[in-house]
């Protein structure tokens, strides 16, 4: 197995118990959130999804200078719609990380945006898959403040 294919089976797994905990909250709660300055359980869900385009423009070099989001001005319905909008991203994100080389993602240098800093591109690939992990544990613990019982995410 490549690294690309690791790094893929990884992260796919990470969506597959987020998706499994997105699920547990129930329709009516979906614009719930724990206080006023948080997000909401549905804008928490679409930040992790909607976050796949933004990472697929950085590991392919693209600017983000002008950066648009084909979520904008998209109303925040429900898990399934946000879903289903979200899938054709995943799958370009995640063949585009296919396509790298194991000296691709070794050796080329990734600078994150947001705070600047340089990390190989494998090692920005699984820092990825770690924002989702944090996200997952948030959402974790909005299911707990609504005493929603915690799915089996280890199955």
């Amino acid at each position: 197995m490549t690294q690309s294919e690791l790094i893929i089976l990884n992260l796919s797994e990470i969506r597959r118990r987020s998706i499994i905990l997105w699920r547990a909250l129930p329709d009516d709660q979906f614009h719930w959130k724990p206080d006023p300055n948080a997000m909401s359980a549905g804008e928490l869900i679409r930040h992790v999804l909607e976050a796949d385009y933004g990472w697929n423009m950085i590991i392919n070099g693209e600017s983000m200078e002008n950066y648009k989001t084909p979520w904008k001005n998209r109303p925040i319905t429900n898990l399934e719609e946000e879903l289903e909008f979200a899938e054709p991203h995943r799958k370009t994100f995640l063949a585009s990380i296919q396509q790298f080389s194991d000296k691709q993602l070794s050796e080329t240098a990734i600078i994150h945006p947001g705070n600047g800093e340089s990390k190989n591109l494998a090692t920005y690939l699984l820092r990825i898959g770690y924002h989702e992990s944090v996200h997952a544990g948030q959402f974790m613990s909005y299911l707990r403040t609504m005493n929603i019982d915690r799915p089996n995410i280890w199955d």
